[in-house]
């Protein structure tokens, strides 16, 4: 029997001596020999919850879902009952007098049963405030395990260590009967649930595990393999295995209507103590001597197929059964993902264990794998066809070709129910995929037969599926991360074959061309025409037309592909469940993508009108992904996205009106760099000024030299608090007095007093003093430490100087300020001055006149850009002109006229004098202090 075991989580602790799965949370809980019951997230493998219960072991704890409740039982005699949720303690009872070996809620009662080593089992009602309502007495040793019959509530199993098997009724006293046949007691049973079988399973100290018909009161079958004793046995809730663990640490795989041994587990954590598992799962946990480990057996997959016409046949266990999308009538509409309502037919059942079931490409018929065999009924009246040995059955695209692996070894191909060849293998067949051609898999590798038997190719890639398009001419071949398209040349093969093949170990090396490799993990897949459809590990349904995905929807829960129907162009999906689900899937979108990936885009802009308008986006996205930008413009709806089409192709008229459109700053921000870029300054200005783009702006007016419009962008900026931008444009207008202003507004006091003292020194008496008045609110002696220039103009090196250097600056900056941009090469070889150092120079060592001239001397811009009859006119002006005023609120800290600097520059030297007078005082009165110490 071919099945799938993966370890889920793996958990080192102390003895565990049970385990339990939560019903409906991804809860597994672990009670231990130390006390304490754990909760882990199987999923994450995280603690979720944590109970210390007591300081003796606990044997037993189970979920009580319908209450969110945890009920545990340990060797203090005591059954504890907590809300999982709340954590908080709900009951607390003495049950036994002596240890508490196991605790079976019922399924539907408000009571649960407990068994003890003082040979009792007792029933405790929690609707009666946890009254023990029935005791069960007739067993002579320790009562090992309880368990509920899940085919009739009303009785129940019991295990003892006086080796006997005891079924029970509620409401009686006294056992129904007695099952005898161990050597020894016995620790653990189970019943069969999932079958019409009356059976339960029993697993003993002699290391038997045992098989009884609890009608016949027989025992049917007994399993020797394990060298210890037995301590837990169970039925897997979903394959047909008996699972059963002993001390020898091992946990063992039966087949439970064949009885044969399928495998041994063994993960070296010493004694095996518990297993658990849950119905309508494929989970198994199991106790450890040294941890928790949960496993999962088997596929989640449904054992499902559907043919042409929209009939699906799928396998519940051995039952087969049957629905038909058709008889929902023409009427019905369907939602996408919602479940259909159909009705479930019994069609029959398999000799068999289904672990595969498909029909042929005609849907005449259909198969069954498992247990190593194989059978072909017919869809209509389920009767067999044919049978024999096999591992996997696979159909070719011919309804009448199939293959058969009978062994790793041997693979034989048939037409007509009657074998045709075996191919020749020199490697060892993991699986085999059917198709236009046959695969045939090896660990590392598939090889590609025809349904002759000759090589085709040889294809190095580990692969988990492969699915063959309608017409052959396409395959996607799936790994465990990825999936490759690939285009089958089926002439260039035929003309080798005919040719004699190819003297290529590896087969013909054009018979496959790859069109794309997509790096997804494909569940199931199915093909429409040249499209993919599959869905992936992450839950979502996809379509893939040459190497382009598509995401369709993002599905709720784990379902799988049955195949689409094009008459509803709707993709059909099953659950785990046998839900019935499906999606809508237009063939005139997948046949719209095939033609662009052919080429023929012409063809296809014809089949437009055909598809929703809600889908020319994404048809659209399409276009643009396979270099069709301009006809993705043209069937693009959505604003923005046509705007980014637009910007992308340069279409600068295109992306305007849309701009307009949409009014957005970012798209006139976007619109306006291209525009820059392809160096259509007027629209990138009014693309700018929509976006309200200051700092494009000021970029674009400074290297343009447009000096009014640079006066409008430093106004509208500062009004807008746009600081930055206001301040670099007034810096590039000398307007040096407006940028302090503007750094005072801003509250960058400090900024505003050190940008003055640079350019504009007049104006730093005042702004120091705003600094100090400011700073003295937070910090007084930080304040106090701040020198002011009019206070101490000592600590201001040249500040003479830098007040006439300012003043002939205001002057030069207002006679030059007509001049053009342009005129910048042949001014940039003028020579710099150095207006403070010649300013300097002239006070200390000439008369005032020096300065005066210095002052007056007319500065010429350049003898091409005027005569000097317009430059002394201008000169005239300029004199007429008054100079920039400083702040209102400082006016008469700021003349600068020459009186009042000389008499301002007198009294700054009396007050250094005064201020070097008493440094000198200071400085002889601490040389006397010094001495008379």
């Amino acid at each position: 029997m071919k099945f799938e075991i993966k370890r889920q989580l793996l958990q080192r602790t102390d003895r565990v001596k049970g385990v339990e799965i939560h019903p409906s949370e991804p809860w597994l809980m672990a009670n231990l020999y130390n006390g304490n019951v754990l909760i882990y997230n199987y999923t994450d493998t995280t603690l979720v919850k944590s109970f210390e219960v007591t300081e003796q072991p606990v044997r037993a704890a189970k979920f009580v879902a319908r209450k969110q409740w945890v009920v545990t039982g340990s060797d203090d005699m005591l059954i504890r009952v907590y809300n999982y949720n709340t954590m908080d303690k709900v009951k607390v009872f003495e049950a036994h007098t002596d240890y508490i070996r196991c605790i079976a809620v019922h399924p539907t009662l408000p009571a649960f049963l407990t068994s003890s080593d003082d040979t009792l089992i007792k029933l405790w009602d929690w609707d009666k405030g946890f009254a023990c309502v029935q005791q069960f007495e007739g067993h002579s040793h320790f009562v090992m395990q309880v368990t509920f019959n899940p085919k009739d509530n009303n009785t129940f199993a019991s295990a003892s260590l006086d080796r006997s098997i005891k079924v029970w009724s509620l409401g009686q006293p006294m056992p129904n009967f007695t099952l005898e046949g161990h050597d020894k007691g016995v620790n653990c049973l189970d019943y069969f649930s999932g079958s019409d079988r009356p059976y339960l399973i029993s697993g003993a100290d002699d290391k038997l595990i045992k098989i009884w018909d609890y009608q016949t009161k027989a025992c049917v079958q007994t399993l020797e393999g394990h060298s210890h004793n037995i301590a837990a046995v169970c039925l897997h809730p979903e394959l047909p295995l008996i699972v059963s663990g002993s001390e020898d640490g091992t946990i063992k795989l039966w087949h439970s209507t064949t009885y044969r041994l399928e495998t041994t587990l063994d993960y070296r954590m010493e004694r095996v103590w518990g297993l658990g598992y849950l119905k309508g799962s494929n989970s198994i946990a199991i106790a450890y001597d040294d941890g928790t480990v949960m496993i999962k057996v088997g596929r989640e997959e449904p054992v499902a197929s559907m043919d042409s016409s929209g009939k699906i046949i799928w396998a519940r266990h051995n039952e087969i059964q049957t629905v038909n999308i058709k008889a929902l009538g023409s009427d019905y509409e369907m939602q996408d993902g919602e479940r259909l309502p159909l009705a479930v037919k019994d069609l029959g059942s398999s000799d068999l264990y289904p672990q595969s079931l498909q029909h042929n490409p005609n849907g005449r018929f259909v198969t069954v794998c498992g247990d190593g065999e194989y059978v072909v009924y017919t869809a209509l009246a389920w009767r067999n066809k044919s049978f024999g040995p096999g591992l996997e059955f696979v159909w070719s695209n011919d309804s009448n070709e199939y293959a058969i692996r009978e062994s790793p070894t041997k693979v034989k191909l048939y037409k007509n129910f009657q074998e045709k060849t075996t191919l020749k293998l020199d490697f060892n067949a993991e699986g085999i995929f059917g198709g236009s051609l046959v695969g045939v898999k090896s660990g590392e590798y598939i090889v590609f037969y025809d349904w002759e038997g000759n090589l085709v190719r040889r294809v190095d890639a580990v692969v988990r599926g492969v699915y063959w398009s309608e017409g052959g001419s396409q395959v996607a071949v799936v790994s465990d991360d990825s999936f490759y398209l690939l285009q089958y040349n089926a002439d260039v093969v035929d003309a080798a074959l005919a040719a004699g093949g190819s003297a290529d170990p590896d087969g013909i090396d054009d018979a496959f061309e790859l069109v794309a490799e997509v790096n997804e993990r494909v569940k199931t897949g199915v093909w429409v025409g040249d499209c993919f459809i599959y869905n992936t590990a992450s839950w979502r349904l996809n379509y893939c037309v040459g190497g382009e995905v598509t995401t369709m929807y993002h599905l709720d829960r784990p379902m799988y592909l049955l195949g689409y129907l094009a008459s509803l162009n709707r993709v059909f999906l099953v659950d785990k469940d046998f839900g019935i689900v499906s999606y809508t899937l237009l063939l005139s979108m997948v046949e719209f993508k095939t033609l662009c990936m052919r080429g023929e885009i012409g063809t296809a802009l014809t089949l437009l009108p055909q598809l929703p308008k809600d889908q020319l986006n994404n048809v659209a996205r399409f276009l643009e992904s396979k270099g069709f930008v301009q006809e993705a413009l043209s069937v693009a709806t959505d604003p923005e996205y046509r705007f980014d089409l637009a910007i992308q192709l340069g279409d600068l008229q295109s992306a305007g009106s849309i701009a307009v459109e949409l009014d957005s700053e970012p798209k006139w921000r976007q619109l306006g760099e291209l525009a820059m870029t392809g160096g259509h300054l007027g629209m990138a200005q009014q693309c700018l000024i929509k976006a309200k783009d200051y700092s494009g702006l000021l970029l674009m007016r400074s290297v343009t030299g447009d000096r009014k419009g640079l006066e409008g962008l430093a106004a509208e900026a500062r009004e807008a608090g746009k600081h930055n931008v206001a301040f670099v444009g007034l810096f590039l207008l000398g307007r040096m007095q407006e940028c302090v202003e503007l750094l005072v507004e801003a509250g960058r006091l400090p900024e505003a007093a050190f940008f003055s003292r640079t350019y504009a020194p007049s104006l730093m008496p005042n702004v120091v003093s705003s600094w100090k008045a400011d700073l003295a609110k937070q910090n007084p002696k930080a304040a106090e430490s701040l020198a002011d220039p009019a206070e101490y103009p000592n600590l201001f090196p040249n500040l003479h100087a830098a007040y006439k250097a300012e003043k002939w600056s205001l002057d030069q900056r207002a006679k030059n300020a007509d001049i053009p941009a342009s005129m910048y090469p042949e001014l940039s070889s003028m020579p710099a001055v150095d207006l403070i150092g010649s300013i300097d120079s002239l006070l200390g060592g000439e008369a005032n006149g020096g300065v005066d001239d210095l002052l007056s001397a007319p500065q010429q811009p350049h003898e091409e850009l005027q005569h000097k009859e317009e430059e002394e006119e201008e000169e005239e002006e300029e004199e007429q002109q008054p100079v920039p005023q400083p702040l209102p609120q400082q006016q008469e800290l700021f003349e600068i006229d020459q009186a009042a600097q000389h008499e301002q520059l007198l009294k700054q030297q009396q007050l250094e004098q005064q201020w070097q007078l008493e440094q000198r005082q200071l400085e002889q009165q601490q040389q006397l202090e010094q001495q008379q110490q």
